[in-house]
């Protein structure tokens, strides 16, 4: 029975939230009414703004919000931003950052949302989004063997626009094609083309950047130093790139792609111990990654094991690829019944995950085929791991869900390409890089802490095969337990310890970018480049 005195702190209660809900709501209103003056009438913005800003009231503002976060571990955050932007022309931007300086709100920019840590769409602070995904134009120029990109288009909308002008350019950029180019080229972004043509950011040769200050800027207006910044160093430190210029390559107009998967059972172990030795020397026109994840188990009438896919891309056809492969990996006993030749953008379908005979619009989809909740980390190899050391890997596997480890290699034209090329400094001396992933389904906290838990384990188990001093990380397998900024004014050693293992010697260079052209660090997250001014 609900006694009066109950009954009165329950109605207490339900008034207190109702206040609560309408004095957000009127508070979220005057944000709304302040940014429409301050962008209308102080900063003259173009009239679209009015029909692209967003608030929590609005009817679409829950969609835009969850429509391009990928990694579902962050979908019911309660981090939310106080307006969405989605703008339609570059003044909106400008207008944005300006208004955003003038009341004191960070600002996070998303062009894919693949960010895996989910900065691009979290923060701590109040703060606002600016999404680009209306900015997606793309302009080919085959002639010039050169293209602009806008940043919120995806990699697979850039493919697919190359290959309706070209079947022998293309562009060497990552395999999933949901990811915006925003992000991928800010952070170098490799794939499979890599030890062919290098990163995706090696392959920049001009931008138009909005600045602090509102200024839009392309390489020769902001410099070298900061269009050197922004190829690798994580551009939403320094600014909000528009656009990209970039020089497409050339593919053959037949390539050849196979997987080939191998369980511990069928020798794993030994194949995946020789693949270390042989991948980043084998002709550069020959890609061989490794996708290990364990298998069979409960769900299934086999017994859990762990396989290993050799998954690979050529470029040539299948003669020239078998008797390459006869000569550099002839215990992978690859024959021409495992191959299949196509054309390049159908290799991107084909390493995309599509089923097989999919129409080449799947690439302009923007639905994510495996979104899930996860979390990765990531490793830089440069001796190969032992035997007994893969051993215990496959003992780990074992032991959890959903896993994977995938292990891209270098060598080719990454070996002849300086560290200080761009900020991303990966380059001679790694064997490959590894990927690890841990994916679940359950909703509850306890099973994001067990999941957690099972891969800082692998992680740490790793630390005596992987690089040292520092042990490297890649920029785009963002990963925050390297460390954070915890306030605004975060010093330049604090963030070193993160930084280094990003960026190795580049970091220094970075911070003085940084401290050149955003002074007071308007521009930052967790893992921002630092300014030393603030």
């Amino acid at each position: 029975m609900v006694t009066p005195e109950v009954k009165g702190k329950m109605n207490h209660i339900v008034l207190v939230s109702l206040l609560l809900s309408v004095s957000w709501a009127t508070y979220s209103s005057k944000i709304h009414e302040n940014f429409i003056q301050c962008m209308s009438t102080e900063f003259n913005a173009y009239t679209k703004s009015f029909q692209t800003i967003f608030t929590p009231q609005s009817p679409l503002y829950s969609y835009i919000l969850q429509s391009s976060k990928q990694n579902l571990r962050w979908l019911n955050s309660t981090s939310k931003p106080h307006l969405i932007i989605t703008p339609f022309h570059e003044s909106e931007i400008q207008a944005v950052i300006l208004c955003s300086k003038k009341q004191g709100f960070q600002v996070r920019v998303r062009s894919g949302g693949h960010d895996y840590e989910g900065l691009s769409f979290l923060c701590k602070t109040p703060f606002i989004i600016i999404d680009l995904v209306n900015l997606r134009g793309i302009e080919i120029d085959i002639e010039d063997e050169t293209a602009w990109v806008q940043t919120g288009a995806t990699l697979g909308e850039l493919y697919y626009a190359i290959a309706k002008r070209s079947i022998v350019h293309g562009f060497p950029a990552g395999l999933c094609p949901t990811v915006g180019v925003g992000g991928h080229f800010t952070g170098g972004g490799f794939g499979i083309l890599l030890r062919k043509y290098g990163l995706a950011a090696d392959n920049v040769i001009d931008a138009y950047l909005i600045d602090v200050n509102g200024r839009i800027l392309d390489r020769q207006g902001m410099g070298e130093d900061l269009f050197w910044a922004i190829r690798g160093g994580g551009g939403a430190s320094f600014g909000i790139i528009l656009s990209w210029k970039i020089k497409l390559i050339r593919v053959p107009p037949t390539v050849t792609v196979f997987t080939v998967p191998k369980t511990i059972e069928q020798g794993a172990t030994k194949l995946v111990h020789r693949w270390q030795y042989i991948a980043g020397k084998l002709h550069e026109d020959l890609f061989i990654r490794i996708v290990i994840q364990n298998v069979g188990g409960e769900s299934t009438s086999n017994k859990k094991t762990v396989e290993a896919s050799f998954n690979s891309l050529f470029l040539g056809g299948i003669d020239r690829l078998i008797t390459l492969m006869n000569d550099s990996f002839p215990e992978l006993g690859l024959v021409p019944e495992n191959c299949t030749e196509m054309s390049w953008i159908e290799s991107t379908v084909y390493f995309a995950g599509f089923q097989k005979g999919s129409p080449l619009e799947v690439l302009l989809d923007k639905t994510q085929l495996y979104k899930a909740k996860f979390k990765a980390k990531s490793d830089f190899v440069t001796e190969p791991i032992p035997e007994f050391g893969l051993e215990g890997i496959w003992e780990r596997f074992l032991e959890e869900g959903l896993v994977f480890m995938i292990m891209d290699p270098f060598g080719g034209r990454m070996n002849e390409i300086p560290e200080s090329h761009i900020p991303f400094p990966h380059r001679e001396g790694n064997l490959y890089n590894i990927q690890y992933l841990v994916k679940w389904d359950e909703d509850e906290a306890r099973a994001t802490h067990k999941h957690v838990n099972w891969i800082k384990m692998l992680y740490r188990y790793m630390k005596p095969y992987v690089s040292r001093s520092p042990r490297a990380a890649y920029l785009n397998y963002r990963d925050l337990d390297l460390g954070i900024n915890k306030h605004a004014n975060t010093s330049y050693s604090e963030a070193r310890d993160w930084g280094m293992k990003y960026f190795k010697g580049n970091f220094k260079r970075l911070v003085q970018v940084k401290s050149k052209v955003d002074s007071e660090n308007f521009f930052r997250s967790e893992q921002s480049i630092p300014s030393i001014h603030t």
